[in-house]
């Protein structure tokens, strides 16, 4: 199963959009408190997420309670700090996705212990970063090509 898993996320629409992609891919959204927004129910309906009801969704509250149940080798962490391309990562069937928070990444320790599992995504150079959305869409995509789209039809 691909998991996708938001650390601390702050803005509530990147996570609407990446509960979407979950959604329509299959994959299990973790998000890791601290979140800068509301998941009520009551929230979610309001903000007119009428997929969420597809979602595969876990809550952690916070990256230690996180990191002790899934802390393992199939971690890929995304960050512009990361020293492999993307496409070089080979992803495995159980396959864990692990992005930071919009506004500072994620934390230092974290990338230095699954140093050789840090992804990034080519930019231009003086480039900041991708919107967290895209670029969550960006790894799961290349995840479930390397699996020939297993379980999605098209």
């Amino acid at each position: 199963m691909l998991n996708v898993v938001l650390v601390e996320p702050e803005i509530p629409q990147n996570t609407g959009n990446i509960a979407r992609t979950c959604a329509i891919t299959g994959a299990r959204l973790h998000l890791v408190r601290p979140l800068g927004f509301d998941i009520s129910e009551k929230a979610v309906k309001r903000a007119g997420l009428d997929y969420w009801h597809l979602l595969d969704l876990r809550v952690y509250e916070n990256l230690d309670a996180f990191m002790e149940q899934n802390g393992h080798e199939t971690l890929w962490l995304a960050s512009t700090k990361g020293g492999i391309r993307y496409t070089e990562a080979k992803f495995e069937e159980e396959c864990w996705l692990v992005f930071g928070k919009e506004s500072a990444g994620l934390p230092q320790w974290l990338r230095e212990k699954y140093a050789d599992h840090c992804l990034r995504i080519p930019m231009i150079e003086g480039a900041r970063s991708m919107n967290l959305g895209n670029s969550v869409a960006v790894l799961c995509y290349e995840a479930l090509r390397q699996r020939d789209f297993a379980g999605l039809k098209g």
